[in-house]
């Protein structure tokens, strides 16, 4: 492969900072209106550094942020941006039942397709919450017109991921036979080990330089694309704190709050990055598992 041809692709999770799975238990979605938003300004602060950057990300939108945003959706995509579902309501799939995902998915779909006038064929999960719990969400998807999806972390975790899944893009048979990518999130072997490197509270929490490292390792010297990610409110250190929520969730939220920004500039000078299409257009598709295999693994 040639290497000049790589793109990893990078991605931001549009969200608020009142949405995360973190703060879950102290914050309802019946008390989002009540949180002052910061999600337009920060997801602009990005768009202007891409910008800078002269690079064309993916951003995987809320439904409940379009919703009540639609001129921050408007916005990415007149920059030539690749839009895609980030569901509606940011709740753990595999806590929902199949006719609630079913449809708040379509909801959110449907939303975003209007505002930007362009299929929506790329989804991305709250949390990554598509386990071994939640496979019969591929099936849905797939049923609503998703082609390639970027919810599996093959990593353990204590709310995610699925260990020993496929580390490369590879092909999803769903139940109903439907073909669906799957795109999973960066992880490098350090050990014998699946060492998260895709971004995040990993990005922030991991010296710079190791972030690097594991991305490049991931990535065998540039010759296999990857993926990054990253919310609006991680670049943003002076966004409300959250009352009662535990130590654990404070650490995971807030930890290098102010880095993330001169990290993320690091991190777009020392690797090429681009959309998801433009990624998983230099990648090959090998390999293909149907549910049960996938389950199995």
């Amino acid at each position: 492969m040639n290497n000049a041809r790589i793109k990893h692709a990078m991605t931001v999770d549009v969200e608020d900072y009142y949405h995360v799975a973190a703060f879950a238990n102290v914050i309802k979605p019946s008390e989002w209106p009540q949180w002052p938003s910061r999600v337009e300004a920060n997801t602009e602060k990005l768009l202007q550094l891409f910008d800078d950057a002269n690079i064309k990300i993916t951003f995987f939108i809320l439904g409940w942020v379009a919703e009540r945003y639609p001129e921050l959706v408007k916005t990415i995509h007149a920059q030539g941006h690749e839009i895609a579902s980030h569901g509606y309501s940011h709740q753990l799939i595999y806590k929902q039942t199949p006719d609630i995902f079913r449809a708040e998915t379509a909801k959110s779909k449907q939303i975003l397709e209007d505002l930007a006038q362009t299929p929506v064929t790329g989804y991305r999960a709250a949390s990554y919450s598509i386990t071994r719990k939640s496979l019969w969400a591929l099936d849905i998807l797939a049923e609503l017109g998703f082609t390639w999806d970027s919810s599996i972390f093959p990593t353990r975790h204590d709310n995610y991921g699925i260990p020993g899944s496929p580390e490369e893009p590879y092909r999803i048979i769903t139940s109903n036979g439907s073909p669906l990518i799957e795109f999973p999130l960066t992880t490098a072997k350090v050990l014998g080990q699946s060492v998260p490197a895709a971004g995040g509270g990993y990005f922030r929490q991991y010296p710079y330089a190791l972030s690097r490292w594991l991305f490049n390792r991931a990535s065998d010297n540039q010759a296999k694309p990857q993926i990054f990610y990253l919310h609006p409110w991680e670049i943003d250190p002076d966004q409300p704190r959250v009352p009662n929520a535990s130590w654990f969730s404070n650490f995971r939220h807030y930890t290098n709050l102010k880095r993330c920004l001169p990290r993320l500039e690091n991190m777009i000078r020392d690797f090429p990055f681009g959309t998801m299409s433009q990624s998983l257009g230099s990648a090959p598709i090998t390999r293909e598992l149907n549910i049960k295999e996938l389950a199995g693994n």
